[in-house]
């Protein structure tokens, strides 16, 4: 331990303290002794510090700063120096505003397109996903503070996010949704990791001992400090056993309370508390040094410029039919929809950044030099159909050589709490086109959203830029790439399937109520579509450029592959190349080819570059549940080169000695994992790939509710009054999304509908305590007036003890 003569000074009360927040975004501190407390804020693209009350959903504004394009954008430059960049910008931002902790990036995987949180998380893909993350770890903890890589593990779903319990077999929770982190981890040397909310295989991830021991400090040697999501600590003394230092935010001490009793009546060891003191202590005094160092002002407008720069390098072509962008000189251009008035430039909940400025395509056309014959909304932003809007957008379409037409997802629809209900843009914004393509058919397209969307409608439009979410910098990115002083050189980070039905996880996506089955195991994204032959609308990897790459002269040799990558159009552009990796024997089911590696080149017309692209110790291996390691089938491998996945430009094989483990798997008992063919498992055939039967999915309806079951269930409770709430709570939200306060509705799904009674506690800072919390099941569970007085008698209590503690406090400052 390093700071093992300090803790000895420490009374276990004050030991205790140091494990739980002091406010909703700060940490303990022990005066007497110098420590200091610290700050942690949000922060996957900009700080948000909030500088008033304070929130978990982004209700109340922060501070301003720089509104980077989020990390389901920045990861389709596929440029691991972009996400350093970005990280070196946040961090000298975080600094500034005095904080400690920056609580990004999130890397959790896509495995299904509606999940709600996917315009925060970079890729389908572990690799692009831990590379990209790992850069932009690397920039922020350059300046001394701390990053924190999140959500910590497999938390895919936004519904009953705080209980759901996710039932992955070992094999694909490795290679799929645990490699990304051990990149963040190992490789970005990030310094704090954030526990998810969700249960994984029965026991919740902060107290998973086989995720936070075994894998995350035994096996990976990390030795940083973890923290739970907000109100995400479910047993606060199993949570500290299992490694988690930090809960937050405060629980106004109650759980320190449990810490002690446990420390006293032997359940924790003395030692493990103090281990976890001793990396918190790290964490404080390393992440305040940059504080003793002069304060640097920021300088707004050089940020700006780099968020514009990550933006340009991140925006993707999708589709240019007759090359119709770049926009020609003299083309007269209607301007239409509202997200060209009002930018959509970020998601919804605890990552909403307030920017120090913002862009909107209106107020940059005249620098553009795209020349402008006006401007009309052409729908209602948040749905409601409007034929004036429609009509008034096609007069002024007619007159126009190109229509550029803004379209995409609004804030409500991408929030954190709730996922999607579908894959489909707004109805009104399809009539709006399809009433534009009959009056003018040269259409371009410009997409705002941070997900896949379904697009039956692309043959409508003549050219496709997806700006995703470019953050405040996007409007005047977006509108460089369509006049062609930017060459576009995005590709997307995650499969558009042609329909949601498409999709591996289709058939079991979101969980509902006790938990969600991953069946279709490592098959998610590319690596489902290319093995199972399912056609896409845009494979993953894809995006065009106004110049063309030619791919030529492999050579492959036991530490990796080069080639020569020549730029054979007439415009200077970067092209992301793509290793992709595939194993030729069948003795091991796989996906057809795996992503392990890539690199972003920058070429002017007509140069050649040779290319190196290394192979790691990712290459090769896949993960062996009957030797619980990473092994290497012995066999020959396909090495591809590829401008997406399912463009392969060039091909080599290797021979790859193994390690010479025992077959994993009964093929006979597997028959869809080894064809690939893996949207639809049977029950029998998921246990054979779990080896073991998979719990009841279902609630108990007869069953008393109980801390982690949710308001939602309040529906079958004995208790009139939980009924009654139940059905209040679900008027609410319907009512107000049918007069149009779609985000307010949100809002009760968010933080009310789908929260765990344990969250109640949690979350309102010792407000509500784990024994008043009783008082209030009992009135859930059909004893009302004996749960009223419980209610009030520990309320009581609670309020008595505050008044002696507060008593103590000032008798000791007065001394």
């Amino acid at each position: 331990m390093k700071y093992k003569d300090l803790i000895k000074k420490m009374t276990l009360e004050e030991k205790a303290s140091l494990m739980s927040g002091k406010d909703f975004w700060q940490t303990m501190d022990i005066e007497r002794l110098g420590i200091n407390n610290m700050f942690l804020a949000d922060g996957p693209h900009g700080i948000r510090k909030q500088a008033e009350a304070a929130d978990h959903l982004g209700l109340n504004a922060s501070l301003p700063a720089t509104c980077f394009p989020t990390a389901a954008t920045v990861a389709n430059s596929w440029n691991e120096d972009l996400g350093e960049i970005i990280g070196d910008y946040l961090g000298k931002e975080a600094v500034a505003q005095q904080v400690n902790v920056l609580l990004g990036p999130g890397i959790n995987m896509k495995r299904n397109p509606l999940a709600g949180r996917n315009f925060e998380y970079f890729s389908e893909d572990p690799y692009l996903a831990g590379k990209m993350a790992a850069g932009m770890i690397r920039g922020i903890q350059s300046h001394g503070i701390s990053a924190c890589v999140k959500h910590f593990a497999v938390n895919n779903q936004e519904e009953r996010r705080m209980s759901i319990d996710t039932i992955v077999d070992e094999r694909t929770l490795r290679e799929i949704y645990l490699t990304a982190f051990e990149i963040a981890i190992r490789e970005g040397k990030t310094k704090t990791v954030m526990s998810a909310y969700n249960m994984l295989n029965g026991s919740y991830t902060n107290e998973n001992i086989h995720l936070m021991q075994e894998i995350l400090r035994d096996e990976w040697k990390y030795d940083g400090v973890v923290v739970t999501d907000w109100g995400g600590s479910n047993d606060r003394v199993a949570g500290l056993i299992a490694g988690n230092e930090l809960e937050m935010p405060t629980t106004a001490g109650e759980t320190n309370q449990e810490i002690i009793q446990a420390i006293k009546n032997g359940r924790i060891k003395a030692e493990v508390l103090d281990e976890c003191v001793d990396r918190l202590l790290d964490l404080i005094f390393t992440t305040e040094q940059v504080y003793k160092l002069p304060k640097k002002e920021i300088d707004k407008e050089e940020h700006h410029r780099v968020a514009q720069k990550a933006a340009e390098e991140s925006i993707v072509l999708l589709k240019n039919e007759g090359n119709i962008l770049p926009l020609q000189k003299g083309k007269k251009v209607a301007i239409i929809g509202d997200f060209a008035k009002d930018a959509r430039y970020q998601g919804a909940g605890s990552s909403i950044v307030n920017p120090t400025r913002l862009e909107h395509t209106l107020d940059c056309l005249e620098e553009s030099g795209i020349v402008s014959i006006g401007f009309e909304p052409g729908f209602e932003r948040y749905g409601k159909m409007s034929r004036k809007k429609v009509d008034k957008a096609c007069v002024l379409a007619k007159d126009a050589d190109v229509v550029l037409l803004y379209i995409g997802l609004d804030e409500a629809t991408e929030a954190e709490g709730l996922d999607r209900q579908d894959m489909k843009i707004p109805e009104n914004q399809l009539e709006l086109l399809h009433a534009l393509h009959k009056v003018n058919p040269n259409i371009v397209a410009v997409l705002s959203c941070g997900a896949a969307v379904e697009m039956p409608w692309i043959d409508k439009v003549r050219g496709l830029v997806h700006g995703y979410l470019a953050g405040q910098a996007g409007a005047r990115a977006v509108l460089r790439v369509l006049s062609g002083d930017v060459n576009p050189s995005g590709k997307l980070a995650e499969t558009y399937p042609l329909r949601y039905q498409d999709t591996p996880s289709f058939y079991n996506f979101p969980g509902k109520e006790v938990s969600v089955e991953y069946r279709e195991g490592m098959y998610i994204g590319y690596r489902y579509y290319d093995t199972a032959n399912v056609n896409v609308l845009f494979p993953f990897g894809y995006g065009l450029s106004y110049t063309t790459f030619e791919y030529s002269d492999i050579k492959v040799t036991n530490d990796g592959v080069t080639f020569k990558l020549t730029n054979s159009g007439h415009v200077a552009g970067m092209e992301a190349a793509q290793l992709y990796v595939g194993c030729k024997t069948g003795g091991i089911f796989r996906p057809n080819k795996e992503l392990k590696g890539f690199k972003k080149v920058f070429l002017n017309a007509g140069e050649t570059k040779t290319v190196t692209i290394p192979f790691d110790d990712k290459t090769f291996r896949y993960f062996n549940v009957k030797t619980n390691k990473w092994e290497i089938e012995e066999a020959s491998y396909e090495i591809m080169i590829a401008a997406s996945s399912v463009d392969i430009r060039l091909v080599d094989t290797i021979f790859i000695k193994g390690t010479g483990a025992p077959l994993p798997y009964d093929k006979s008992k597997l028959p869809s994992y080894y064809s690939g063919k893996a949207n639809n498992i049977s029950v029998e055939e998921f246990e054979n790939l779990l080896g073991h039967k998979v719990p009841v999915a279902n609630w108990d309806r007869l069953k008393p509710l109980g801390y982690n079951d949710t308001i939602a269930q309040c529906q079958y409770a004995k208790g009139v009054f939980a009924r009654v709430a139940f059905h209040s709570i679900t008027f609410a939200h319907w009512f107000l999304r049918n007069i149009g306060k779609r985000s307010t509705a949100n809002l009760i799904m968010m933080s009310i509908y789908h929260m765990p009674f344990r969250g109640i506690a949690r979350m309102t800072g010792g407000i509500i305590n784990m024994p008043m919390l009783d008082g209030i099941l009992m009135m859930v569970n059909g004893q009302f007036f004996k749960g009223l007085n419980h209610v009030l008698r520990e309320r009581k209590k609670m309020v008595k003890v505050d008044k002696v503690k507060s008593t103590i406090a000032g008798a000791a400052k007065e001394m």
